[in-house]
């Protein structure tokens, strides 16, 4: 008898996550894992027998309870009654909305027949790198009975559906002694009547498959190493990375806005580096997990790391016109009438021999996880090479996939894009005060965000709040050439480039006029009138290399018009800075860059100056406790309201996220209304 439902869930997400948690077991949201048990019919009291299989779209490692689709088994098994055959199999995903259990937990997945129909208490389907090597190989059948003998037996590639599920049940029947499938040109399934019973012998495949290709591969499989095409040294290479990303990231940028991801691991720069490097390229991924992230086939740069790099710039744009031709043939040798719209014609993989591999999506994990499973791909290229041939799914069982219906639902399913999706902010002074704020709000509306700051701890702590695929930290000091380029370097390699700069970083001396020194005029005038040009600067170099556009907001103040007491080195840089607002708007409109600024009154609150010392100076100005000193600036307002940092980032987000579009050159008051600073 089947256990219970409530342990029988609990088994299979704890194998679930030992099993999602490695990457040589499967890739990140790839396979899936089920198992069969009882529970209550409510509206019987009968019990009926389940299956509990991961739903659409989730991962193996982060599983929960609600990703679980929880289907009938009688009804599921009954579906082979009224099965039409291959050819209309695509009804049958509807057809699981008639099996589920109650509310039926998560969206069933395509895969869900195989694990309905084998007859076994558990079954986990996989994409290891090893499985996958045999299952590409062109004599991958050979290969698999050398490895395993009848312990694994061969399932001729099918596209994942319900016919696919009924030829792995029937020679299941046929071989009882088998624990598993390699199913050619996909992945790995394997069953067991107890759920650890299940994941010990999906393991064993994994492993005997690597000690097979371990013991029986050849040396070099990617050809004799070509010297042209060795790695740079690390600095250099990364270096000649952040110059090529937000190139790259323009032309994938060409049908819709994307994010990049930047991978120098050695086991590219391996591939990248062997003579069969470009035949294989062109091969193209096989596991249809693999090929719906990567695309069809990776553009390839075809000149070394040597190459001067405005050479390798515009071979990288003949290159990417060649490469959005050949997809749109490639599309349109396989279209049907039915067949859903081209969806863009721009690589997701961009490799570069000597330097590593550029990756791209709609967001940030999506444009990570597309170089994760090109990594896998050339594990699997590896093996299958070392062992055989190299030989994936043909051109257009990959088009049947990339371009199925059931693909084109999973892609209406998601839910709709934040205001910033698809844009990369970077802020200075990220790490407290106004910059903090900001880096949170821009990062809420959908933005990925660089969190540039001196203090470097306080831009990690930030940045950790948010996550890898949101926020990366960087130090920076606006006065110094070389950090403001590492920045933005650093935001090129992490997420493709830069959209949206905030040139927050500020801090103030307040003193009568006779007490100013030099020094405190330097340092005020370096931080935010020197170091605001500098950060615009590079800005504006990479976002004319990216092509997309871009906004540059200042956070002045109102000091820039208002001419208070003590306050003269202050007072002059932040004009400088609103002048420069108006000049590098006139200049950089004809590319696209907006250039706007917010012009806060005293942000007393969370501000780093204020904590600093300017909040004991500007309350002893004006004869108030400092602790009184937000208060005394509200009162003074025309709202009678404290400005907090949370105010200004809402500013920002105004002037950033679309609706004031044909708006540059502006000035927006944050001041709840000091009427010495109206704009006139």
């Amino acid at each position: 008898m089947p256990e219970p439902s409530q342990e029988t869930i609990e088994r299979l997400l704890t194998r679930s996550h030992r099993l999602g948690a490695d990457p040589a077991n499967t890739n990140y949201a790839g396979g899936n894992t089920s198992a069969k048990g009882v529970a209550t019919d409510p509206a019987s009291g009968e019990d009926v027998e389940l299956l509990w299989v991961k739903g659409s779209g989730g991962d193996l490692g982060t599983l929960a309870e609600s990703g679980l689709a929880v289907l009938r088994l009688d009804r599921l098994r009954g579906l082979t009654r009224v099965y039409p055959g291959p050819e209309r199999e695509d009804e049958m995903v509807a057809a699981f909305d008639y099996c589920l259990h109650g509310r039926g937990g998560a969206a069933p997945s395509i895969d869900t027949a195989m694990h309905g129909l084998v007859d076994s208490a558990h079954v986990d389907h996989l994409h290891p790198d090893s499985g996958i090597a045999l299952a590409t190989a062109a004599d991958g059948e050979k290969l698999t009975e050398r490895c395993f003998g009848d312990r694994v037996v061969w399932v001729p590639w099918r596209r994942p559906g319900f016919q696919l599920g009924l030829d792995i049940a029937e020679l299941k029947a046929a071989n009882p002694q088998a624990i598993g499938c390699i199913l050619g040109g996909h992945g790995i399934t394997a069953w067991g009547e107890t759920s650890d019973e299940c994941e010990a012998r999906s393991l064993e495949i994994i492993r005997t498959a690597a000690e097979f290709l371990a013991e029986n591969g050849r040396a070099e499989p990617f050809g004799p190493r070509i010297a042209e095409y060795e790695p740079l040294p690390d600095a250099e290479r990364r270096a000649r990375a952040a110059a090529l990303a937000p190139v790259l990231r323009g032309l994938a940028s060409t049908d819709r806005r994307q994010l990049g991801h930047f991978t120098d691991s050695a086991v590219v720069l391996d591939f990248l580096a062997g003579a069969e490097h470009p035949r294989l390229a062109a091969l193209g991924t096989s596991c249809p997990d693999h090929f719906l992230r990567t695309k069809v086939r990776p553009m390839v740069l075809d000149l070394p790391p040597s190459a001067p790099l405005e050479q390798t710039i515009e071979r990288l744009r003949e290159l990417h016109e060649d490469y959005r031709a050949d997809y749109r043939a490639y599309y349109e040798r396989h279209a049907e009438p039915d067949s859903p719209a081209m969806r863009g014609a721009d690589p997701a993989i961009v490799l570069v021999p000597g330097v590593g591999m550029f990756s791209f999506g709609a967001d940030a994990q999506t444009a990570r996880v597309a170089g994760e499973f090109y990594v896998n791909a050339i594990n699997v290229m590896r093996g299958a090479e070392s062992v055989s041939a190299y030989a994936p799914i043909p051109e257009s069982e990959k088009f049947r996939i990339e371009y199925w219906s059931l693909e084109e639902a999973k892609l209406r399913r998601r839910p709709a894009p934040k205001p910033l999706a698809g844009r990369v902010a970077l802020v200075t002074g990220g790490g407290s005060g106004i910059g903090k704020a900001t880096v949170r709000r821009l990062a809420a509306e959908g933005a990925c965000v660089v969190v540039a700051d001196r203090a470097f701890d306080a831009a990690q702590e930030v940045a950790g709040e948010l996550g890898r695929d949101t926020a990366v930290a960087v130090r920076a000091d606006v006065t110094d050439e070389d950090e403001v380029g590492a920045a933005f370097a650093a935001g090129a390699l992490a997420f493709g480039g830069i959209d949206l700069v905030v040139n927050n970083a500020g801090l103030s001396v307040s003193k009568p006029l006779l007490e100013t020194s030099a020094a405190d005029w330097d340092l005020q005038h370096d931080v935010m009138a020197r170091g605001s040009f500098l950060v615009s600067r590079e800005a504006a170099r990479q976002m004319v290399a990216q092509g997309l556009g871009g906004d540059l907001v200042y956070i002045v103040s109102k000091n820039s018009v208002f001419a208070g007491p003590s306050n003269v080195a202050y007072g002059a840089a932040k004009a400088d800075q609103a002048h420069q607002v108006r000049l590098l708007a006139a200049e950089l409109g004809e590319h696209g860059i907006r250039v706007n600024g917010v012009n806060p009154d005293g942000v007393v609150r969370g501000s780093g100056i204020f904590a600093g010392g300017w909040g004991a100076q500007r309350a002893a100005v004006y004869g108030v406790e400092e602790e009184e000193l937000g208060a005394f600036y509200a009162k003074r307002t025309l709202l009678k309201r404290e400005v907090l940092p949370e105010h200004v980032a809402n500013a920002v987000f105004v002037l950033t996220a679309g609706e004031l579009g044909h708006t540059t050159g502006l000035h927006v008051p944050v001041d709840a209304g000091v009427a010495a600073a109206f704009l006139r």
